[in-house]
């Protein structure tokens, strides 16, 4: 974007590195252009944050599978997403990093996305092999991209590294849910739309993200519009953490929009319908 400040982070094993180009407690208002490295990829994404010096709060969002050709010219890419969200949580006093990650948007040149390595692993070997490469991508590449994300959200000298909640929707829905299990210093999740349509589909995926919830520590608020895809990952994931004791929270919000891809997509298209919910929500967890 004209006008953006760029930085670099890397993640190696055991050493964690950054550069900046500008000093962090310069505020412009912009969106800054962060550059995030995780394995051999350089992944590119987008941070917004509040005017002043901090720390405050921080949130990374895990976005989606990716989109196939078809799916951009139909539903648009992810920068409009992006775009969408950043300035509402800075809004809300809360730096936001949206990080694209590989086949996605401006990382589109560190490889095939996660959709398309599923789609190709159903067209050449069925479902079930479909279903197995999901879990291999959510367990392994994007999980490791995601963990640098949020190792340099943690880094930044703005954010309180103790303060930090993770959002995610659909395929990143299911990410957030596994890294959440992983990270017990998270203050708040929130999850949309969890896992598409998969979480029908694949008994694998829905054991998995089951036995996963149960480890969570920070509280948990899932979010479907009615004509989402599906809304059992909601349902099933958020009893589950009835059953065991563990704050969750489950809200179906009315239909969204026409058709089941506008429910789906109600984490960008209906902001002004779940933005006092979903600030409510993490004012209350974060800002104690």
């Amino acid at each position: 974007m004209p006008g953006d400040k760029n930085y670099a982070f890397v993640l190696a094993p055991l050493v964690l590195t950054f550069e900046l180009a500008t000093a962090w407690s310069q505020t412009s208002g912009e969106p800054e252009s962060v550059d995030i490295r995780s394995g051999s990829a350089t992944l590119h994404a987008v941070l917004w944050r509040p005017p002043g010096r901090g720390p405050v709060p921080a949130i990374l969002l895990n976005h989606g599978s990716g989109r196939t050709r078809e799916e951009l010219q139909r539903l648009g890419p992810y920068e409009r997403n992006a775009e969408t969200l950043g300035p509402v949580f800075a809004r809300h006093g809360y730096v936001f990093l949206y990080l694209y990650r590989r086949g996605v948007g401006p990382s589109t040149d560190q490889g095939a996305n996660a959709v398309e390595l599923m789609n190709r692993e159903f067209a050449a070997h069925g479902q079930k092999a479909r279903d197995a490469m999901q879990l291999q991508l959510l367990a392994g590449r994007e999980m490791a991209d995601a963990l640098a994300a949020l190792a340099f959200l943690r880094a930044c000298p703005y954010v309180d590294p103790g303060d930090v909640a993770l959002v995610g929707h659909s395929f990143g829905g299911s990410l957030t849910v596994l890294m959440a299990e992983r990270e017990p210093n998270l203050r708040a999740v929130v999850v949309f739309s969890a896992a598409g349509y998969s979480f029908d589909r694949s008994s694998e995926l829905r054991a998995r993200l089951v036995a996963a919830v149960g480890n969570i520590v920070a509280p948990v608020f899932f979010i479907h519009a009615e004509n989402d895809y599906s809304l059992s990952s909601g349902k099933v994931l958020d009893a589950r953490l009835g059953q065991i004791g563990k704050p969750h929270r489950l809200k179906i919000y009315p239909p969204f929009g026409d058709t089941a891809d506008e429910g789906h997509d109600f984490l960008h298209l209906g902001v002004n319908i779940w933005e006092p919910d979903v600030f409510a929500f993490l004012d209350e967890n974060m800002r104690r």
